[in-house]
């Protein structure tokens, strides 16, 4: 009871503070959210959109279940999780964050999945896409497509990392159940596809629609949390909160050997990738070594940001936050450890010159490889607001129909 009135008095005030603290500097806050904003319609919402859409029609059609029979014998005795889950696996390292927890909390839903299964499937299934770390990372901030070989190879050694430490997790019990070796066959997974188009009822007009629905209603989900985060982030430096954990920062970056000018850069990445990842590129007094295993621990850790867009979508299911909250800290360890072990046999080999990493403008057009992820990356900034805005018309005249049916249907 006791606990529970402490949270209690702890959140309140919280919010409190923040809400006096936006009164206080309504322009910072303002700049915050819009900078959140822009994020969100340039980049975030046209990614994701066409992988949330196609993952719910797959779904939908029962394509999920034909991979998963396939994939059973894989997923099932390397990560203890059903073969479906080589799907959520897939869509998450090719979308980004925080798709595998919607895909995963979507097949809870259906009881494709039982519960400890699903809390290890989200805890590996959690990853930055290629795009973000080639073009916005590696080019955008670094001024380096080298760069985003060593830390795309780190990310995702830590996250297969984080799937086989995450095997052991939940009951021995309901492993011997499930951990069943069966032969790979076409037949039972045509079957399997089948039967589950079957068991969904609606038509495909109906399946399409409510897939732009709910795909758009997650969007505008992450978008908040994106916005509000982005206001926490820059209220925390302006109360000095920022700077009075700096200093604990400094002491354990320099107990594990890192430079202590990237303890701000380290506090902003902790709360989001981005913000913390484009600090760290712009330290000048340390070296690129230290600023690509700090950047590594920021992808892996994933920021509060998109914790708390997980625990959300998480939220409506039985699947606990905790197991994911842990895989994240493990990820962020393990893809630092990677960048540290590959740097000399990834890395230095492929240095052309001894120039400072940032000695080029943002996004140089001269840089030879990754130009294409960093053209990619520039073209979403340019065409992604006008994707947004059409999306959201879209949605409105299909939530508008949606109601109608309720209404008089």
């Amino acid at each position: 009871m006791l606990k529970s009135k402490i949270k209690t008095g702890v959140l309140a005030s919280s919010v409190t503070v923040m809400a006096v603290s936006m009164i206080i500097f309504p322009q910072e806050s303002l700049d915050a959210s819009i900078r959140g904003l822009n994020m969100w319609w340039e980049i975030v919402f046209p990614s994701l959109l066409p992988f949330f859409i196609v993952s719910e029609l797959l779904i939908g059609f029962g394509v999920v279940k034909f991979i998963g029979v396939l994939l059973e014998p894989l997923m099932r005795p390397v990560f203890r999780v059903p073969g479906v889950g080589g799907f959520v696996w897939a869509m998450s390292m090719a979308s980004g964050t925080p798709s595998g927890a919607k895909l995963t909390a979507r097949l809870r839903q259906e009881d494709q999945i039982t519960k400890i299964e699903a809390e290890r499937l989200v805890s590996f299934t959690n990853s930055s896409n290629p795009i973000f770390i080639f073009g916005a990372v590696a080019v955008g901030f670094f001024h380096n497509a080298q760069l985003g070989i060593l830390l795309a190879i780190a990310h995702y050694l830590g996250i297969i990392s984080v799937g086989l430490v995450m095997r052991f997790y939940g009951s021995t019990e309901e492993t011997k159940i499930n951990d069943k070796k069966k032969k790979p066959s076409i037949r039972d997974a045509l079957s399997a596809l089948h039967k589950t188009r079957i068991k969904d009822e609606r038509p495909i007009g109906q399946l399409l629609g409510d897939a732009v629905l709910s795909s758009i209603n997650t969007l505008l989900m992450i978008g908040g949390f994106i916005i509000i985060f982005s206001v926490i982030n820059k209220l925390l430096y302006l109360l000095g909160i920022t700077a009075f954990l700096a200093g604990f920062i400094q002491y354990l970056l320099g107990v594990i050997g890192l430079d202590e000018a990237l303890s701000m850069a380290f506090i902003s990445g902790l709360f989001e990738i981005t913000m913390g990842s484009q600090m760290a590129s712009q330290v000048q007094e340390t070296n690129l070594l230290h600023q690509a295993i700090i950047v590594s621990f920021f992808l892996g850790f994933s920021g509060f940001s998109i914790q708390a867009q997980v625990a959300s979508l998480l939220a409506p299911t039985d699947v606990r936050f905790k197991p994911f909250f842990i895989s994240r800290i493990l990820h962020g360890i393990f893809a630092s450890m990677y960048a540290l072990l590959l740097w000399k046999p990834l890395y230095l080999p492929f240095i052309q010159t001894d120039e400072p990493s940032n000695a080029m403008p943002v996004m140089n057009r001269l840089v030879e490889e990754g130009t294409k992820m960093a053209d990619f990356h520039l073209s979403l900034t340019q065409l992604g607001p006008l994707i947004t805005i059409f999306s959201l018309f879209v949605y409105i005249i299909l939530y508008y129909k949606k109601m109608n049916r309720g209404l008089y249907g």
